[in-house]
């Protein structure tokens, strides 16, 4: 790509997500490194620094134990490596729950220091002041109801929700919540069916679902869950790769190569100068 094109590129930005509300579904991936955001960036309209990484990049059992420096460091790797998506970072547990204006603080930090374009935060009814809080100071929020990761401690586990119709008016408000609030979309994660279409139809912002409906304006998956990356998955995850599986032939080869001595072979080494215009020389 030439500068002069590269220069061209113009990023989504939260209202152009905002816009395509009941148009053209909106593909979204997870990306926590510059490189990843390179492949990603062409083929997606949004790339979310999601505090996932504490599970897939550290090893962590849940993603509360994230930090803000752990969020900046990838969301600024991100956009980095992408031109064009809009990058959304993950507000991670315990730098925004307080106060409206704590929720700002840390917001306007993420925005200033990794210049993405928008935060996320997890949340319904109890999260809407904030959302309008931080809306109306100019940051653009991406909600996030459902199955909410950052409060696993509270919930007990990742089981889908509203399975049962009795359980579908708390979810169903959460979501009209920070829609009113003014969040610019809303991530529904692990949701029955017909409450993500019920919800879909109903709030008047893009939903993005991850376990939830085709219906709903758009998708989300962790990209190494997609490319079978990741030891555990969830049953709405499609594997649409076997990266696993190919990494480890690869460093297979290489330990056999490295230990029967044929790898470096002669292609792979310096010669000396002298030696190798010697060589050309002969030939």
């Amino acid at each position: 790509m030439s500068i002069q094109n590269a220069a061209d590129i113009r990023r989504n930005t939260a209202p152009d997500i905002r816009a395509r509300k009941g148009r053209e579904p909106i593909v979204s991936l997870t990306a926590y490194h510059a490189h990843t955001a390179r492949w990603l960036d062409a083929h997606v309209d949004l790339l979310l620094v999601g505090d996932s990484l504490g599970m897939v990049m550290h090893g962590f059992e849940s993603t509360v134990p994230v930090t803000l420096d752990m969020m900046i460091l990838q969301g600024h790797a991100v956009m980095r490596g992408s031109k064009k998506a809009l990058v959304v970072v993950d507000l991670p547990f315990g730098t925004y729950e307080a106060s409206p204006e704590q929720a700002f603080h840390t917001a306007a930090r993420v925005l200033k220091e990794t210049g993405c374009g928008a935060v996320k935060m997890e949340g319904g009814v109890r999260m809407a002041e904030h959302v309008r809080f931080l809306t109306e100071r100019g940051v653009p929020v991406m909600g996030h109801v459902g199955l909410t990761p950052q409060s696993i401690n509270t919930l007990g586990s990742f089981r889908a929700r509203g399975r049962e119709e009795s359980e579908w008016g708390p979810i169903l408000d959460d979501a009209k919540a920070i829609a009113d609030a003014g969040a610019f979309s809303i991530v529904l994660e692990a949701m029955a069916e017909p409450l993500a279409v019920k919800i879909t139809k109903e709030v008047s912002v893009p939903t993005i679902g991850i376990g939830a409906s085709s219906a709903c304006d758009g998708q989300i998956l962790v990209l190494e869950d997609l490319l079978g990356l990741s030891p555990r998955v969830p049953k709405f995850v499609k594997q649409y790769a076997d990266m696993g599986r190919l990494i480890e032939e690869a460093v297979s080869n290489y330990a056999n190569e490295v230990r029967d001595r044929s790898f470096p072979s002669a292609e792979h080494v310096y010669a000396l100068k002298n030696k190798a215009k010697q060589d050309a020389g002969s030939k």
